[in-house]
């Protein structure tokens, strides 16, 4: 599974202004629930209800929120990049600047533990995450985090 298959380019925000972790899973949110016709509420309570067993906070600004929902179609990815990093609860008490959303539908277990080591191997390459932070285009950003082979290995 490639993070292309999951995150569509419309899936990329660009978030200002957003100050804790409570707003910015309103916005993941809100951005997933437009992309798989799931209520925005739902997907909400998923990413709370995930977070409450624990940060998905990884260190080094990064965090991975999310859960599995009852009837979703595949896995489904929102990134976003936020201008100001906010605290996380991160295991490295550092706050979070890049985010990726992962939602999964109930029972697909493998698929969802490969995209979540697909995308926490990708943002551990220093060279992606400097991208990610220099970039503000959604365009570019979603070209950083799908093109990884060539972002990651290129000479």
């Amino acid at each position: 599974m490639e993070l292309a298959d999951i995150l569509a380019e419309h899936a990329v925000l660009t978030c200002t202004g957003v100050s804790n972790k409570s707003q910015l899973f309103e916005i993941l949110a809100q951005k997933a629930a437009e992309l798989t016709d799931f209520p925005q509420a739902k997907i909400l309570a998923t990413l709370t209800g995930r977070e409450e067993l624990g940060s998905t906070g990884l260190g080094n600004g990064i965090a991975i929120p999310h859960g599995k929902i009852q009837g979703l179609k595949g896995v489904t990815a929102v990134f976003a990049r936020l201008d100001q990093p906010i605290d996380f609860d991160s295991v490295d008490d550092q706050p979070v600047d890049l985010v990726v959303m992962l939602l999964a539908p109930v029972g697909a277990g493998a698929d969802h533990l490969k995209a979540l080591s697909r995308v926490a191997r990708l943002l551990r390459t220093e060279r992606v995450t400097d991208q990610l932070r220099s970039e503000t285009d959604p365009a570019r950003l979603h070209a950083v985090l799908t093109a990884q082979v060539e972002t990651t290995y290129a000479a």
